[in-house]
């Protein structure tokens, strides 16, 4: 039976396509008051009227920003906190591969930026929110391809050398270290903190890659899953009465499971954090 989550605010990321669309439909069903963030504003407000529609809950509101921008992040959890008194539910999903490397406005490399500053910066700022409407929960979209991955201190941004499973597997790696990182400073406080390999997913994650990569991952299509069972774990771990008070795992297929053994390094952990902090402005604590 799906849960009600009427009077709960939930915040999505990169929620106009594939699985962030699919997590944020589910949450909308069960009555949630439901914010998606999307950086195009003409899909973000299509996405809007397609999820009333389809759901009848007139509680769908949007943001448009470019999150891998800090200045981008920032704006957003001002804007949510001046609107919203409360958050139930912050999903961090929005995330991309880049087979070449590109570098934002800001100077920063394209996939470290949307893929792990964003959710790192975003989740901080709007901590103080969460801790009030606690019990609240964060999730954070991670992957599988952290296994093979490594943080890359001496390079994190592939200024040195770039390739982009590489960079990708690292900033999975980095959601994935962050989490756990997150679930130590949140203890006792009522907000928990898990992250989760969706599958392999059938989305428009990888059109925005060139030549032989996108045509591997138009070939092998077919054989992937749906977006909306790729949204399952995501939309279990932020209703599920099952998960309440859980925070600090990994999950697969609504599970938990083993990440790989360099992500449970709590000393490199901890030197990311302060790494991550830095990087964006915050305190290092």
């Amino acid at each position: 039976m799906a849960q009600d989550l009427s009077g709960k605010v939930c915040l999505v990321t990169g929620a106009t396509l594939g699985i962030g669309r699919e997590t944020a439909l589910g949450l909308a069903a069960m009555g949630a008051t439901l914010v998606l963030v999307g950086r195009d504003a003409d899909r973000t407000r299509e996405t809007v009227a397609q999820i009333t529609r389809e759901t009848g809950n007139a509680s769908v509101d949007s943001f448009v920003f470019d999150l891998s921008l800090q200045t981008g992040v920032r704006a957003l959890a001002a804007a949510f906190s001046a609107k919203y008194p409360r958050l139930d539910v912050l999903v961090n999903n929005a995330g991309a591969v880049f087979m070449q490397r590109e570098v934002t406005a800001e100077g920063v490399e394209r996939t470290w930026a949307l893929n792990h500053l964003a959710p790192f910066l975003l989740t901080n700022l709007l901590l103080d929110r969460l801790k009030a409407s606690a019990p609240s929960r964060i999730v954070t979209v991670a992957s599988s391809a952290h296994e093979p991955g490594a943080i890359h201190f001496d390079d994190l941004q592939g200024a040195k050398s770039y390739a982009g499973f590489r960079a990708y597997s690292q900033s999975k790696l980095a959601n994935v270290m962050f989490t756990y990182a997150l679930a130590r400073r949140l203890a006792g406080t009522g907000v928990t903190a898990n992250c989760l390999h969706p599958g392999v997913v059938a989305t428009g994650f990888g059109h925005n890659t060139p030549g032989l990569v996108r045509t591997l991952v138009s070939l092998a299509r077919p054989f992937l899953l749906t977006a909306a069972k790729g949204a399952k774990t995501s939309i279990y771990l932020a209703s599920s009465p099952e998960v309440a008070g859980v925070s600090g795992k990994y999950f697969a297929k609504c599970r938990v499971v083993a990440s790989s053994a360099r992500s449970q390094d709590v000393a490199v952990q901890e030197r990311l954090w302060a790494v991550s902090a830095k990087e964006t402005g915050l305190p290092s604590a």
